[in-house]
């Protein structure tokens, strides 16, 4: 796949002019290639208009844009019912799981429910989720937040656990699709299994979407909401989207005067999805497998490092299935280097890599901090290589 590597990066220009930097923090956010920064000129400097708010040309233009954008994010996902289900845009994956949140779940629940949400993932697929509880208990209404069980040693769901913990009360699932501290499919197949056919689940998609093969059909990952955020799918900042089912409670809208869509973000949205169908998520997650293969087999006998996640899937020789692999992030510590200091040594070396607690529930920045390497399409072996040589020199 090496050749075709070199003609994907080449259409990163932030990424070719840097020759001498490794950019390693797709996980925080992703480089646009060219025929996304192209969307955006071409709108800013042919359609810019609001959308639904006039009817001239460009403002039908804008708004064709948004309704299009739309459908094309449910043919991304494989929406198997493009008639029942909805997306709505948001500023990303953390505004659109507080809509969901604020304007659905508290109108779903009743007194005495039970939810199940991650308390090891990220921020914000758990404050959301403790927020609506809080605002149930104002009106009155009593709802119990229980944890999705974890297995110490892997950082995966506890699949079997869960089903202990499941219950005739239990009404909502929130869980993750790819884990972003320990880059592991999280198993969400597992969970429905556990929770049975009526129970809602929604899914945070950040490190997915954009970054492998992602669908939403039944069979594949039957979730009832699915939330990302753009700039992680190489779109613009600000830009994310929620898809929600509508097969399970009631219809799913936001509430309120939603006011002026990120236009221009949608526009970079639609360019990054057909870019990204172009190239071929399967191809990119393969490229980034490989990647992430090397790098944590490179670091795996050397003992001043702790590989944070399952310790099973880090040998090039790991017998585990494909869908227990890392999907282009590891997380590791030195063990007498702070994190933050091994941070700024890396960079001084050139390779620019996320370096504190990473905004995981329930984590402490001093004692958990960690470094996380987090790759898309456009790294190299070259880079891997290069990085392995610079923390094995670091005893």
């Amino acid at each position: 796949m090496a050749d075709w590597q070199r003609e994907v990066r080449e259409q990163f220009p932030i990424i070719t002019a840097h020759p001498d930097l490794a950019y390693l923090d797709s996980g925080a956010t992703s480089q646009k290639p060219r025929a996304v920064l192209e969307a955006v000129q071409s709108y800013l400097t042919t359609s810019n208009a609001n959308a639904g708010r006039g009817t001239y040309p460009w403002a039908n233009r804008t708004t064709e844009l948004v309704e299009r954008t739309r459908r094309r994010v449910k043919e991304f996902l494989g929406d198997p019912d493009p008639q029942r289900s909805a997306v709505h845009f948001t500023s990303g994956t953390t505004e659109g799981l507080r809509i969901i949140a604020r304007d659905w779940l508290t109108s779903y629940l009743g007194d005495g429910d039970e939810i199940l949400v991650p308390f090891a993932d990220h921020r914000a697929n758990l404050d959301p989720w403790l927020e609506a509880q809080r605002l149930l208990a104002g009106r009155g209404i009593d709802v119990r937040v229980r944890a999705l069980p974890y297995q110490a040693e892997s950082g995966d769901y506890d699949h079997r656990a869960l089903e202990q913990v499941v219950g005739p009360r239990t009404r909502f699932v929130a869980a993750t699709h790819v884990h972003h501290v320990y880059g592991a499919d999280m198993n969400v197949h597992r969970i429905r299994a556990a929770v049975g056919p009526d129970v809602p689940i929604c899914l945070d998609a950040a490190q997915s979407v954009g970054h492998l093969p992602v669908t939403v059909d039944d069979s594949a990952l039957d979730v009832d909401f699915m939330v990302f955020s753009g700039h992680k799918a190489l779109a613009l900042p600000g830009t994310g989207a929620v898809w929600s089912r509508n097969a399970r409670g009631p219809v799913f809208e936001p509430g309120g005067w939603r006011g002026t869509p990120n236009t221009v973000g949608i526009a970079s949205l639609e360019a990054a999805l057909d870019w990204l169908d172009a190239v071929g998520p399967d191809r990119i997650a393969r490229w980034t497998a490989a990647l992430t293969t090397r790098l944590t087999d490179g670091l795996l006998h050397f003992a001043p490092y702790e590989i944070l996640g399952c310790q099973s899937s880090l040998a090039a020789g790991s017998s585990l299935p494909a869908a227990q692999r890392r999907h282009g992030i590891v997380t590791f510590r030195h063990r007498d280097i702070p994190s933050d200091d091994l941070g700024f040594i890396l960079f001084s070396h050139g390779f620019m890599v996320r370096a504190d607690s990473l905004c995981q529930a329930g984590a402490d920045e001093k004692k958990d901090g960690s470094v996380r390497v987090s790759l898309h399409v456009y790294n190299t072996v070259d880079e891997i290589d290069r990085l392995l040589t610079v923390l094995t020199s670091l005893n």
